[in-house]
């Protein structure tokens, strides 16, 4: 896959009498963008729940824009317990949905296979502020662990290529899971959520520890007493990968 034309991205500040926050989005995606768009209550009962991967914070949507993906921030760990969707306000510049916006569209724009970004934004609340994002959706995709029991599957091999081609350009994904790993009708793996995400010289030390986090998240979802059947599948996208990532310049005549 060539690279893409640049997202024209446009930001505006708002208030209303929810408070002050700012959105950004493509404008020839959403021309009439608000930040209403990125309230589940926007959409009624339109909004159909994310059962995989999507702890009960994204909704398929649709509109003129196509399909797409609304996904709220939610915390985990410790911090959870002090509030589920607040986040410390830091400033414009450290607002996790506004950063995820302007890397994923630099990705799109490069031709690596992840969602486009259509509109993110943020609703300042005291010290703190919620966020939001909404993405394209990839058609009919299904996420990597249901090949779990099938080793031999190509899904493997094109889940090792697309991650090789995001590592090779730098990008450390923070949560790289079996849920977001997607494979299309076609066979391609899309690299979805990336929240925390940042560019960062190629390294092994980060790349490995990505790799690592999928296949506990793999193990995680075979299950204990489960037969061993993915860790075949693993070692055929960790070749993939491993091949993929020495002929980086090759990438993009390589089929699934």
């Amino acid at each position: 896959m060539g690279t893409r034309p640049a997202i024209a991205a446009i930001e505006k500040t708002f208030r209303d009498a929810g408070g002050e926050g700012a959105i950004v989005f493509d404008p020839a995606r959403l021309p009439q963008a608000t930040p209403d768009w990125l309230e589940r209550a926007h959409w009624g009962e339109a909004a159909q729940p994310v059962a995989e991967g999507g702890r009960g914070a994204a909704w398929f949507v649709s509109g003129e824009f196509g399909e797409g993906v609304l996904r709220h921030y939610r915390r985990g760990g410790m911090a959870r317990h002090l509030s589920t969707e607040r986040y410390l306000w830091l400033g414009p510049d450290r607002v996790r949905s506004l950063r995820e916006f302007r890397l994923m569209a630099e990705l799109h724009a490069a031709g690596l296979r992840v969602p486009a970004p259509l509109l993110a934004g943020y609703r300042r609340q005291g010290l703190g502020y919620r966020a939001a994002i909404l993405v394209e959706r990839i058609p009919a995709a299904r996420p990597l662990h249901d090949w779990l029991g099938e080793p031999g599957a190509r899904a493997w091999e094109a889940a090792g290529l697309s991650i090789a081609r995001l590592h090779h350009a730098g990008v450390d994904h923070a949560d790289l899971n079996a849920h977001n790993v997607l494979l299309d009708a076609e066979g391609w793996a899309w690299l979805i959520d990336f929240d925390r995400g940042r560019r960062r010289p190629p390294a092994a030390a980060w790349r490995e520890a990505n790799l690592a986090r999928l296949a506990r998240s793999l193990a995680k979802l075979a299950g204990r007493g489960a037969d061993d059947a993915w860790k075949g599948g693993y070692a055929r996208l960790r070749r993939a990968y491993d091949d993929a990532y020495r002929h980086a310049g090759d990438h993009a005549q390589v089929q699934p």
